[in-house]
Formats: structure tokens, C-alpha cells, sequence
């Protein structure tokens, strides 16, 4: 479990992780769900072309007043503390799953938003909190994110971006690997799905 001792050390671990994933040649992911455009890796990557610039994209990405409009899987989320330029720790929770077979989920995490290329990443891990909600089983995320870059056709119009997301979270308890498979590669393309309709929207 991380500690916040050091924020800048932390920002640099946690960029450097991302950016490792990053730069894994794409035939070490194994597909575990496509739908039209988007594609769900194992172990957890996601890919896909969203419509619009990555300031904005990101805007609804990261801990603000967007993310809980349109992400179906957040209940709720709490800014705890604000740190450096960009940094925050932040408490969410997510819905129960598949039947609620997976039950809802708290987690606390450290979430930092940089500029990446011509565009941002935003990426964030869990780390240490005392106060836990009995009604909630605490996951724990470890180093996730989201490179949001320009699209490489820069004559597209309206503006579209590529979006890769690297999900690793464990969610604790007694739930077998295949249901955790199913949910997350399912979580992902929602992901997508209500993130363009919450754009397009606005």
C-alpha cells in the first residue's frame, strides 16, 4: 500500500508504471472483448477512438464534476484531499455486478493528471486510509490510467482522440478469476459506451 509521505516521488513511480504499460508491443494482450471500435485486452487494457479533443476527454475522466454524471458504475465519489497541482486523494464506490455477484466496492486512491505527448494521462493507485465503510468491501487499484492523445488523422473533424486505459485492480474477496474476467472486460466497453454519450450531450 502506498503512502503519501512524498507525493513527488509518488507522481514519478506511478507516471513511469504507465508508461511501461505503454510501451508493451501489442501482441503481449490477449483480447478478451471487442465491440464496434473499441477493444478490451486482458490484464486489463482498453483502446478506442472517442470525438473529441483530450482536455476535454479527461475533464470527465478524472476525480470533478463529471464523472459521477454519466459513469454508471461510480455511486459516489469524495475529494478527501488536495495535494500538489494536479494531485488529489480521492474515495469512490462502485456498483455490485453481475447480479450483484461481485457486491459494491469502496476504494481510496491517490489520482494525478499530467501532460503525456500532445495530450494528458490521467492515472491514480490506491493507498493507505484508516476510515472504511462497513457496508463496503475496500478494493485496491493498483498503478491505473488513461493516455488520451490526439488522433493520428490531425485533419479529422469533428476532433477525435485515442483513449488507452490500463486497469489493474484487485477487488478482494472470494470471487473467482473467470467472474472478475467477465465483469471488468464488460466494465470497460460501458466505459466507453457512456462516456461518448456524455459528451456528445454536453
Amino acid at each position: 500500500m502506498e503512502s503519501l509521505q512524498e507525493p513527488s516521488a509518488l507522481t514519478a513511480r506511478l507516471q513511469n508504471t504507465l508508461i511501461s504499460y505503454h510501451s508493451l508491443d501489442e501482441n503481449e494482450w490477449r483480447v478478451a472483448k471487442k465491440s464496434v471500435g473499441d477493444t478490451v485486452f486482458s490484464q486489463y487494457k482498453a483502446q478506442g477512438m472517442v470525438d473529441d479533443n483530450p482536455n476535454r476527454i479527461v475533464d470527465y475522466i478524472r476525480p470533478g464534476p463529471y464523472r459521477l454524471d454519466w459513469d454508471s458504475l461510480m455511486t459516489a465519489m469524495d475529494i478527501i484531499e488536495t495535494l500538489d497541482q494536479g494531485c488529489c486523494v480521492m474515495r469512490y464506490t462502485t456498483a455490485g455486478q453481475l447480479w450483484n455477484i461481485i457486491a459494491p466496492r469502496e476504494f481510496i486512491d491517490f489520482s494525478y493528471t499530467t501532460d503525456y505527448q500532445d495530450g494528458l494521462l490521467s492515472c491514480g493507485i490506491s493507498v493507505e486510509h484508516e476510515e472504511q465503510h462497513q457496508s463496503y468491501v475496500r478494493g485496491f487499484n493498483h498503478p491505473c490510467g488513461w493516455f488520451c492523445v490526439p488522433s493520428p488523422d490531425s485533419t479529422t473533424t469533428p476532433a477525435q482522440s485515442l483513449l488507452t486505459g490500463y486497469i489493474q485492480t484487485d477487488l478482494r474477496g472470494m470471487i473467482p478469476q473467470s467472474v472478475v474476467d467477465t465483469a471488468m472486460a464488460s466494465t470497460l466497453i460501458n466505459f466507453y459506451t457512456d462516456l461518448r454519450r456524455a459528451l456528445k450531450k454536453a
